[in-house]
């Protein structure tokens, strides 16, 4: 198997540039992921890949052959969509035989090999039914084993969990998992949805207008964005704007905007050097940060804040708080368990103590483009550039 390198690749259709300079190599037998927001070129990457887009510029390779302008039928490319494509009028086995019988394989090899690939995607006791009359899922490992039919060296995957309901789809990526690791070769799958791309990947690449924002492992790029539409798309966030106060060997203090005075003390494994100050962005998950009514005994790498309950959400699995911190509001994810100092639930308008380690915070070396001071995120500004930013990325 042979790794894929994308060199300087751009499409640009009558002016709008969908594409814009992707250099990047995807490794052999890697589960390798396009995430992104709708428009922001990832379909049109994987279009270029397969040979159905002419790149404007740059080139495609696959090991050192130069697959740029080769049809798609001569690059062992196959691509499975989000549409199925099934032919509606033969069986499941004759929609999995075709591309053998296209290569006029022998008759005995057929059955052998369409047989050895139900099986593989479990749906060998479905071989005589036809596409209306099995589920969807079962339409997309028959997609699946059609594609995989043929040993290409490469699968691209566009979105093809899309048209399933949330169990399914949570059921299906744990089967391509599977696979993936049963047949061993490269599958690029492109996805607008979050958690697809962060729990079967072994590395992500962000997308954003054409470029490629950030690509790494998905706890990586969870963990340590690398700019601030990093931090939002991925997951949910705080993100507090404030000024580099001091700098020590081991954390970066930041002056926390809720008007109190209160420093962040932020942890100095970071990928910049930040300078006394400079305004910097810090991301902290809510479900970093641990509330309770009770005060927690001070230590030097722990962030203590007082705050106020503003609004509680149960979502199941955990309940939201929105805390109000002087100017700040702070959102904080607690899952639904019983701790030591808090017996009874919290409830609105109730002061509480937020704190986290120094740990669990990343700085950014980015403003908010729209959102400029830290007066502005301290009013509300947060949640407001959270709701405008992923509008403007759909958009």
């Amino acid at each position: 198997m042979e790794e894929i390198r994308l060199e300087c690749l751009s499409k640009d259709f009558d002016g709008f540039v969908a594409v814009e300079n992707v250099s990047l190599t995807i490794k052999s037998g890697e589960l390798f992921s396009f995430l992104g927001p709708s428009g922001c070129g990832k379909t049109t990457l994987l279009r270029m890949i397969a040979g159905f887009e002419i790149p404007s510029a740059g080139r495609v390779l696959i090991g050192n052959n130069d697959i740029t302008y080769l049809p798609p039928y001569k690059r062992q490319v196959n691509t499975i969509f989000q549409n199925y494509s099934l032919f509606p009028h033969i069986s499941v086995f004759d929609n999995v035989a075709f591309g053998l019988r296209i290569r006029k394989t022998p008759k005995n090899e057929i059955k052998s090999r369409v047989m050895e690939m139900l099986s593989l995607v479990k749906m060998d006791d479905q071989a005589k039914k036809y596409p209306d009359q099995i589920s969807g899922g079962q339409k997309q490992r028959v997609a699946i084993a059609r594609a995989l039919i043929n040993q290409p060296k490469v699968l691209l995957l566009d979105e093809p969990l899309a048209a399933l309901d949330l169990k399914l789809r949570q059921h299906m990526l744990i089967e391509l998992m599977n696979i993936h690791d049963a047949v061993g070769i490269t599958f690029i799958y492109v996805t607008h949805d979050q958690n697809e791309a962060m729990s079967i990947s072994d590395r992500v690449a962000v997308m954003n207008y054409g470029n490629i924002i950030q690509a790494g492992p998905p706890d990586d790029i969870y963990e340590r964005p690398n700019s601030i539409f990093s931090a939002y798309f991925i997951g949910e966030t705080n993100l507090i704007c404030g000024e580099v106060t001091g700098i020590e060997d081991d954390y970066v203090q930041i002056k926390c905007p809720d008007g109190t005075g209160n420093s962040l003390n932020i942890d100095s494994t970071f990928h910049f050097q930040p300078v006394i100050g400079q305004e910097l962005t810090v991301s902290l998950r809510p479900e970093k940060i641990a509330i309770s009514r009770n005060k927690p005994r001070y230590q030097e790498d722990i962030n203590i804040l007082r705050g106020v309950i503003e609004d509680i959400l149960y979502l199941g699995s955990h309940t939201q708080y929105i805390v109000r911190v002087g100017a700040l509001k702070i959102r904080v994810f607690s899952q639904h368990k019983r701790v030591y100092f808090d017996d009874k639930a919290l409830d609105w308008e109730e002061p509480v103590w937020l704190f986290w380690h120094d740990t669990d915070t990343w700085l950014i070396d980015q403003i908010p483009e729209n959102v400029l001071t830290a007066e502005e995120l301290s009013e509300g500004g947060v949640n407001h550039y959270q709701r405008s930013i992923k509008r403007s990325a759909v958009e």
